[in-house]
């Protein structure tokens, strides 16, 4: 496309930047939407693109991509490990190579591609003590990828740096070495001429963090650099206790809610509101990076239906998180469908949730009515299924209003083998949105055995009897939280502890023992069925011993 064409494009923006009338940069990010990360490949520390694990991207799995509905992918990329020393830090033109292979595959396919300095905490975060030789690197990056895509398509996009953070200054001070970074990255660019000229530039607030004090700084830049084919971006993973699953946060519950609530709300007003988009350039929650099962099952489909669902009510385009344990880059499968399912739909309309997807029948007690409350979300609920036998209304279910009764005659019909664990999966399907799904579930108490170990290998016996484990609290005998982040009993899930329904067993963590100190520990476990199993453990050095209650 030519500048002019493309001058064109972006110029009904200019300095009216307080003008509600969507923009033309604004209509660009908006067909962005969704967005996927090519997380852990080109930012991978080590020999090539496969360094953290994933596979060669190929041109396949791009097709892939562009079928799976995304209409952009962010590229994060590592540079220092590519580059030649100073004054010229020459980056490998072998890498260079191989990193437009694949962003010509992904432009062939119609995405918008954004690439960026991701390899920020490697380097850039020391810039308050090593300014000089910090500026002159990140400028040789910009000047040289500049220069080599000077003539790409304008769907290519530059991100100035990924989670900008700088160590031993104050936030001021790196607010301040930011609008360096940021004026320095938009004026490289912007010199190299051809596309560049105008080409959608990316620019992150500190530590890439919707605080309204770093929101502030950001439109302060981008004020000062009058430039309207610039977009803002932040990063969301959620209100952080729960997030983790940590100090007993286990639900999306109100508090929850309200993160998302305020953290769009900001972007919104402070941005998009004033005509400048915002791209949320990384969102998911942060307990997937220890195991995607730290949060449970239903409460992170709640998470990921009210955020996309928000943020795209709120005009705020959003790239979905993924370092492989989302989409399989090999067999090309989502690994949670209903993940998928809930996402894609939240870009029409809400979806319907409910206050647990886990049904719970006790062994040695007659079934009971479960009373679920639904949200319903505007939607109407149009039947329920368990695999192919369709529920009748009336006799396996009723629905008043919101609240859901699934009768006690149908749940003692589905756990009718005795067999523990999920017995059965209820199917609830709305006129608009994602299904719903209910895992009936046949449990007794759980059951946890005496054990002995290490602080390196430590886990209990025990037979979980179709429960599952929800979080753990650590305290000791004497007073006093155990264990890492001790403002609370209830310890981080999967980080610290993590049940293995496989192998039945509890494993406690190295990280757990290496905050704990020597004597006695009362564990306390809490399962979704609302059973609470007390454990005591003791360590003496490296030596632990545990006692079942």
């Amino acid at each position: 496309m030519a500048v002019s064409l493309l001058l064109a494009l972006f110029s009904s923006v200019g300095t009216a930047a307080a003008s509600k009338k969507e923009s033309k940069i604004q209509s660009y990010v908006s067909a962005m939407q969704p967005g996927w990360n090519l997380g852990n490949t080109f930012e991978a520390i080590g020999a090539d693109e496969t360094a953290w694990g994933n596979p060669r991207v190929t041109k396949e799995f791009i097709k892939e991509i562009a079928k799976q509905g995304y209409k952009s992918i962010r590229i994060p990329v590592a540079w220092k490990q590519h580059m030649g020393d100073a004054p010229d830090y020459t980056i490998d033109p072998a890498f260079l190579n191989r990193l437009q292979e694949v962003i010509d595959w992904s432009l062939d396919e119609n995405l918008y591609v954004l690439i960026n300095i991701h390899d920020a905490w490697l380097w850039m975060r020391s810039m308050g003590t090593d300014h000089d030789e910090v500026l002159a690197r990140y400028q040789a990056i910009w000047t040289q990828v500049s220069e080599r895509y000077k003539d790409h398509s304008d769907k290519l996009m530059f991100e100035s740096a990924n989670e900008p953070a700088f160590d031993n200054v104050d936030t001021a001070t790196q607010h301040a070495l930011l609008d360096e970074l940021n004026t320095s990255f938009v004026h490289i660019v912007r010199a190299s001429g051809s596309v560049n000229a105008v080409r959608p530039l990316v620019l992150p607030s500190l530590f890439t963090n919707a605080g309204q004090d770093h929101l502030d700084s950001l439109a302060s830049t981008m004020a000062n650099l009058n430039d309207p084919n610039l977009i803002a971006t932040v990063h969301f993973y959620g209100f952080w206790p729960f997030s983790v699953n940590v100090a007993g946060f286990t639900k999306f519950d109100a508090v929850s809610i309200n993160d998302i609530v305020t953290t769009v709300d900001n972007v919104y007003n402070s941005f998009v509101s004033k005509g400048i988009p915002v791209i949320v350039g990384e969102y998911g929650l942060l307990g997937f990076d220890a195991s995607v099962g730290a949060i449970e099952h239903g409460e992170m489909l709640k998470f990921f239906e009210y955020f996309t669902q928000y943020a795209q009510a709120k005009n705020v385009t959003h790239m979905l998180w993924d370092n492989g344990q989302h989409f399989n880059r090999i067999t090309f499968q989502w690994r949670d469908a209903e993940l998928y399912n809930i996402i894609k739909a939240s870009l029409k309309s809400r979806s319907s949730t409910a206050e647990s997807d886990l049904i719970y029948v006790r062994q040695d007690a007659p079934a009971q009515d479960a009373v679920i409350p639904l949200n319903l979300n505007g939607n109407v609920l149009t039947g329920i299924r368990a695999g192919d036998y369709k529920l009748i209304e009336g006799s396996d279910y009723e629905l008043n209003g919101e609240v859901l009764t699934v009768k006690a005659s149908l749940l003692a019909n589905l756990t009718a083998s005795g067999q523990l664990g999920e017995s059965a999966v209820l199917k609830a399907r709305f006129n608009k949105g994602a299904d719903w799904s209910f895992h009936v579930l046949y449990y007794d108490t759980p059951v946890l055995q005496n054990a002995e170990g290490t602080t390196g290998s430590f886990a209990i016996p025990t037979a979980f009897n179709g429960d599952r484990l929800a979080t753990m609290e650590a305290v000791y005998a004497a007073g006093g939280n155990a264990g890492p982040h001790g403002w609370t009993s209830f310890k981080e899930f999967s980080r610290t502890f993590s049940p293995s329904y496989a192998t039945n067993q509890i494993v406690l963590t190295q990280n757990f023992f290496n905050e704990v100190n020597d004597g006695e520990v009362i564990l306390k476990f809490h399962f979704w069925s609302g059973e609470i199993i007390n454990y005591t453990i003791t360590k003496n050095g490296t030596s632990i011993t545990g006692t079942a209650s």
